[in-house]
């Protein structure tokens, strides 16, 4: 199957088949439905990045790397509304709904930008996240990587923010559990802290999360002293500008390995945000694609080592297409277990040292080297 021309910004969830009698991961379109057509607030962002922009820019990477013969395409459905309510509020989502229904071109702030279909469109994303995770949970795909927008990880129990209208990430974590996951683990490696998604678990013991994202920038949360109620479960790991490959490679080391070992989740959902990429516009930290390659294969090299490689890549932010698009090939290539052909796009800034920020956190949570 390939992707759609016609539907650049409709939820897809995307993957490869490595082979075997299982399905790598899917592709999820849904024909016909109108898309969220916005644009992000050009003092914010690139006047190009368009949701159609990010979209075709993946499309045409992978269209490049000959997968699209590998991919295989699940029809998205639309969300059930409870499946929504464990994690927002009945009157969050009515308020929505009203106000797309109504042609309100923004929600509960100016950065939440919408069209009258961006309610549709957010049920056709989260119903094909749920299918995606559903389907593996059940042995039926191996992995996955869920290209949607609107993105999720700031939205709140009751209230959107930061671009992000319904929580995407959240509620496949919330649906899992109630189909009988006893355990879920988030990663989060947006360049901005994922608020929302730790708002909704704060107080859950059967979620673990970890955000590691740019100090000092929107949404202002996240330091690592912060959720002391659930220590040694929600991690934060607040980074300074230009922190890149190196700095995230000891964070997956010596943090998220060791909260994921203790954990051991059945499930690993991972908020992939490019954002994080060192020539975003609108944050300034230091990875390149082949760092977020890197990142993404330890993701899922410890899948494979505590819950038999079930783990689901969601797309939250990143605002430069090319570097959304090179950061989804280092998905797939960790996903399917294949080379990634490094573009040369390394940061020319300097890495600064963040060994006492790591050890800092790494003694606060009792994670061992």
């Amino acid at each position: 199957m390939i992707l759609s021309k016609q539907h650049y910004a409709l939820p897809l969830v995307v993957g490869v088949d490595v082979g075997g009698t299982k399905i790598a991961a899917a592709l999820v379109d849904a024909d016909g439905v109108p898309l969220h057509r916005v644009r992000y607030p050009t003092e914010l962002s690139s006047p190009q990045a368009t949701l159609d922009s990010i979209a075709r820019a993946v499309d045409q990477v992978i269209e490049e790397a000959g997968l699209l013969p590998m991919l295989v395409l699940i029809k998205a459905k639309r969300a059930e509304q409870r499946w929504i309510e464990t994690v927002h509020s009945v009157d969050q989502l009515q308020r929505l709904e009203k106000s797309c229904l109504l042609g309100v071109t923004e929600f509960d702030c100016p950065d939440n930008q919408m069209c009258r279909d961006t309610f549709e469109t957010s049920m056709l994303a989260i119903g094909g996240i749920l299918e995606t995770a559903k389907l593996l949970m059940g042995g039926k795909l191996d992995n996955a990587f869920c290209a949607v927008r609107p993105p999720g990880h700031h939205a709140e129990p009751h209230r959107a923010m930061g671009f992000c209208l319904l929580n995407n990430v959240a509620i496949a974590a919330a649906a899992a559990l109630a189909d009988g996951a006893r355990q879920v683990a988030i990663i989060d490696y947006d360049a901005h802290h994922g608020n929302g998604t730790q708002a909704a678990f704060l107080d859950d013991p059967r979620v673990a999360f970890l955000s590691m994202h740019q100090w000092g920038i929107y949404p202002g949360t996240g330091w690592y002293e912060e959720a002391a109620e659930a220590r040694g479960r929600v991690v934060n790991v607040p980074l300074p500008a230009r922190s890149g490959d190196r700095t995230y490679g000891c964070v997956a080391e010596e943090i998220v390995a060791p909260l994921v070992r203790r954990f051991r989740p059945e499930l690993m959902l991972v908020s992939a945000g490019f954002d994080a990429h060192w020539n975003d516009p609108i944050t300034s930290l230091g990875l390149s694609s082949t760092g977020f390659h890197s990142l993404s294969r330890r993701l899922v090299e410890l899948a494979d080592e505590q819950c038999g490689g079930r783990i689901v890549f969601i797309l939250e932010g990143g605002y430069e297409p090319l570097n959304v698009a090179r950061g989804a090939m280092g998905v797939f290539a960790a996903l399917a277990d294949r080379v990634f052909d490094d573009p040369g796009d390394a940061s020319p800034h300097e890495d600064p040292d963040s060994a006492q920020l790591i050890d800092k956190i790494r003694n606060l949570h009792s994670f061992q080297k």
